[in-house]
């Protein structure tokens, strides 16, 4: 995520300080662990520190099917959501994040289940209690009207209505606001969209567009993303878009949608995604995914950009850097995926630093420079803190996550060299692609390839508050 307006996270929850070791339970594993038929209830929560409502224990989430009709003037939404999964546990009971709407019903297996609501949680029953390991699809239908959900710190997120359409970015656990789901990166899912609009809008969602109808005054596009996917960086936005096709390295399918109502300049910030990346596959590895591109909205009011996967979402015309930014979460964010989201560093600290290697690549400034200036900052400047390995719920998109961040790993290829640092980075994609990953999981790789200590350095750059003396 770049960010212009947007200053806070969202849903405050209790910020609790981990150590570098600790793992979080994840959604797949947390529950009551029963095994045989007759089972218990799924945990509710992820078991996520700083979010502790958000996805669910005893279920893996395999595939999402989405069928949504929207009307825009009227912000009218109807929607059946198909979901396979996997019981990772034996269970009576599940829960899905969902805030907001009428659940008119919910089948398991094609038989009605009983459900209720607690809060964002929706509680299904199934008639049959189900086995571990047992695969299982169900269907919920439901309807209402959207609106322009905030976090905490007024930033909108989620299924943003917008006069034209939609502005649909979830980041971190926004996606609830417009489909039950189990939303937390740890359970992640492949997808499929069916969107139907007005005939004259676009429905622009992730992965490839493999049909689009028109019938009766209503268009429905379909796109099919078939990579594992977090919940948080899906998008289903409508508005008024044109599709712009080329091709990337590889013969890789770009497809941006631009807001027909900005300017003729609105897309320049893109015109170098294919130099962008093949630069980043040579550093990095060969690009994660089946497809990319961009959606460039006019919708000001939200005021960042967010890496949906396959096809980031802009809220304004992009700059260069921040396409780069953007592209370079394709690897790390949204490939590798944070554990919690206490580890969000490894997202942005990341996609910041390799937005400097871009930069020094064009002919700007190294990315030695950049570290020195930012590193001139005095002590007491606010610049230093939170710490970004630990910036608490509240603070996911402080400036330190960002800026630090990408300081530490300059400062770790610096104390390691380049040729370890570089290995290090490709290792860290390769090992980890369509996972999550923790600090502890980095620190440890780090000393693996280094075969050296590091423990020390991650403390001081990432948990240590203030400005860092030495390392």
């Amino acid at each position: 995520m770049v960010i212009s307006r947007r200053v806070g996270a969202v849903l405050v929850a209790a910020s609790v300080t981990l150590s570098l070791g600790a793992t979080p339970a994840t959604a797949t594993g947390r529950g009551s662990g029963h095994d045989g038929p007759g089972g218990g209830p799924g945990a509710p929560g992820a078991g996520d520190n700083y979010f502790p409502a958000a996805g669910n224990g005893g279920y893996d989430a395999l595939h999402y099917g989405l069928d949504i009709r929207y009307e825009p003037s009227s912000r009218a939404f109807v929607g059946v959501a198909t979901i396979e999964a996997r019981a990772t546990e034996g269970l009576s009971r599940f829960n899905l994040d969902l805030r907001g709407f009428e659940v008119r019903s919910v089948t398991v297996d094609g038989r009605p289940a009983r459900y209720d609501r607690d809060g964002q949680e929706l509680r299904v029953s199934p008639k049959r209690a189900l086995s571990r390991g047992e695969r299982f699809t169900v269907v919920v239908r439901y309807d209402g009207t959207t609106g322009r959900p905030t976090d905490a710190e007024g930033a909108l997120y989620g299924w943003v209505s917008t006069p034209d359409g939609s502005f649909v970015a979830n980041e971190p656990d926004g996606a609830s606001t417009w489909y039950p789901v189990n939303d937390h990166p740890t359970d992640k899912a492949g997808y499929d969209f069916r969107i139907t609009v007005p005939a004259g809008k676009t429905a622009v969602a992730n992965g490839e567009l493999v049909d689009q109808r028109t019938s009766r005054g209503w268009t429905t596009f379909v796109w099919r993303a078939r990579d594992p996917m977090a919940s948080y960086l899906s998008t289903a936005s409508v508005g008024d878009y044109d599709l712009r096709r080329s091709t990337g390295p590889h013969g890789l399918p770009i497809i941006d949608a631009v807001d027909r109502d900005l300017g003729p300049d609105s897309a320049d910030g893109l015109a170098r995604t294919r130099e962008m990346i093949a630069y980043f596959a040579d550093l990095f590895g060969r690009y994660p995914f089946s497809s990319y591109g961009a959606i460039v909205d006019d919708d000001e009011d939200a005021g960042y950009a967010l890496e949906t996967q396959t096809r980031p979402i802009y809220s304004g015309p992009p700059s260069e850097g921040t396409v780069a930014h953007e592209l370079a979460h394709q690897w790390y964010g949204n490939s590798v995926s944070p554990a919690r989201w206490q580890d969000i560093w490894l997202n942005e600290g990341f996609a910041s630093y390799a937005e400097w290697l871009w930069e020094e690549h064009t002919g700007g400034p190294t990315a030695q420079q950049q570290f020195d200036t930012n590193y001139a900052r005095p002590a007491t400047a606010s610049f230093w803190n939170p710490p970004p390995g630990d910036p608490g719920a509240t603070n996911l998109f402080a400036s330190s996550v960002y800026n630090k961040g990408a300081m530490t790993l300059h400062a770790l290829r610096t104390k390691i060299g380049d040729r370890a640092f570089f290995t290090l980075l490709r290792t860290w994609y390769s090992a980890n692609r369509n996972d999550t990953a923790s600090t502890a999981d980095l620190v440890r790789l780090a000393e693996k390839v280094t075969k050296r200590q590091l423990d020390g350095f991650f403390q001081t750059w990432l948990y240590t508050p203030g400005k860092p003396t030495s390392w």
